[in-house]
């Protein structure tokens, strides 16, 4: 982790805010945050709110649900296919990454 934060902070022109969610690693006593970059946890239990669950998620329901794999380069392949499907859909990204986070119906 250490590492990575390195890398952004030279990398990041101005400030880098990381959304982080609730690996252990992430919050390591140990961890130097440099000056450029705020990490901002996720809350504990709210996988809605990470980008990277809903993909994960989405692409286990329309693709590698319910299969077996013969050999490790098997499953790397349909993973591999499954990201292409997904990202080669325009707007794929979009969509999972929009929430409308409240509905409200007012009658007047």
């Amino acid at each position: 982790m250490q590492i990575h934060l390195d890398i952004i902070s030279k990398e990041v022109e101005g400030h880098a805010v990381i959304i982080l969610d609730g690996a252990g690693w992430h919050s390591a006593k140990s961890l130097i945050i440099p000056k450029n970059i705020t990490l901002l946890p996720l809350p504990p239990y709210s996988p809605e709110l990470n980008p990277q669950e809903n993909f994960w998620q989405t692409i286990k329901s329309r693709s590698l649900s319910n299969r077996v794999f013969k050999s490790l380069e098997d499953i790397m392949d349909a993973c591999q296919e499954a990201w292409l499907e997904f990202v080669n859909v325009k707007g794929n990204v979009r969509k999972l990454c929009t929430r409308n986070w409240a509905s409200l119906n007012i009658l007047i």
